[in-house]
């Protein structure tokens, strides 16, 4: 289902113990788990009880490994490409991307000018500009 452009659409958590850290929200919110293979080991979708997920638990490897251990959230964006740009015209810097996230679509991590960190994301389903986001 398509997010709406500037929701906040996901929030992931990425640290190098991410079963300990699995656990230990379980144990302090309640939230259930469910694996995401990622070939050689799983990351985790935590969902509230009996629903939807609503945010990873992700393990500091491959594609991960250069991720702050912070939640960060997802802003669904219309052109990631456009967007990160944008970012850094206005003082912002680009960390990772944007690149893309399997069949899913593409994102970008980025700092805004106050040290803060977030990511963009653009829906598989949203055009790209141009066509190279």
């Amino acid at each position: 289902m398509a997010q709406p452009i500037g929701s906040v659409g996901w929030m992931d958590l990425t640290v190098s113990d991410a079963t300990g850290v699995r656990d230990f929200y379980r144990e302090v919110v309640g939230w259930e788990i469910s694996e995401h293979d990622m070939g050689a080991y799983s990351d985790f979708c935590v969902h509230p009880p009996g629903g939807d997920p609503v945010a990873g638990i992700c393990h500091a490897r491959g594609r991960n490994a250069g991720l702050p251990a912070q939640w960060l959230m997802y802003i669904t964006v219309e052109d990631v490409g456009r967007s990160a740009a944008r970012c850094e015209e206005l003082g912002g810097e680009t960390l990772i991307g944007p690149r893309g996230m399997g069949g899913m679509g593409r994102f970008a991590v980025i700092r805004d000018p106050a040290g803060a960190v977030a990511a963009l994301f653009q829906e598989a389903s949203q055009p790209t500009a141009g066509g190279t986001g």
